[in-house]
């Protein structure tokens, strides 16, 4: 059986990306107050986070870009931008908060990405690629923009979970699960990796030239 077969991008997906969009946006803002950015470079990173790696897994696939076919998905993360900027001014909040959005973001990035890649037909190594893009490129934007080291490169879990949980993804879907299953079980997967491999700083090994 073909691992696309079945594969519908219905209402489901679609609250997840606006989900997706909302807590990258967040994740944007909360690292850019760290740099005490003005509202409008605030804005710009937000955007950035939320709408980056969607925009280049839609151009890989030649589809048309999500935000500009619904702009609905730019004014969610334009309104979560501007909230929780005004919020973040009110309130006192951990330097390193932007963490924990930034983790639900890649997972539901990542879901998300690789179900459009397999719906469109793609073998399925290339879908799981394509979820990691949607994932990551977004935080990586992020991070640039703020001029910090992308977390993708850093020490702890990141690209390797998303790369994981877009193959469990498609392994999921070849298992008689009932949508929204798979991507609720890849998804957790993904956010509750994160999480642990922050807690407790589980990485990669880095390369150390002798």
């Amino acid at each position: 059986m073909s691992v696309t077969t079945g594969i519908v991008l219905g209402a489901a997906t679609y609250w997840i990306t606006q989900t997706a969009v909302a807590v990258s946006a967040a994740s944007g803002v909360l690292e850019a107050g760290r740099k005490r950015f003005d509202l409008f470079g605030m804005v710009i990173v937000g955007l950035a986070a939320a709408i980056g790696g969607g925009s280049v897994r839609d151009l890989l696939l030649d589809r048309p870009v999500f935000w500009v076919q619904d702009q609905t998905y730019l004014i969610v993360a334009i309104v979560t931008a501007l909230l929780i900027f005004f919020l973040a001014r009110r309130i006192p909040l951990p330097p390193r908060l932007f963490l924990v959005p930034d983790a639900l973001g890649l997972a539901l990035y990542t879901v998300v990405g690789t179900k459009v890649a397999l719906a469109m037909g793609t073998p399925g190594l290339v879908a799981s690629f394509m979820g990691v893009i949607t994932g990551v490129v977004g935080g990586i934007l992020r991070d640039v923009l703020c001029n910090e080291e992308p977390v993708v490169f850093q020490g702890t879990l990141y690209a390797t979970l998303a790369w994981g949980g877009a193959l469990a993804l498609i392994g999921f879907y070849l298992l008689p699960l009932s949508t929204p299953w798979p991507e609720l079980l890849a998804g957790g997967l993904i956010f509750l990796g994160r999480l642990v491999a922050m807690r407790w700083q589980i990485g990669l090994p880095k390369f150390h030239a002798r």
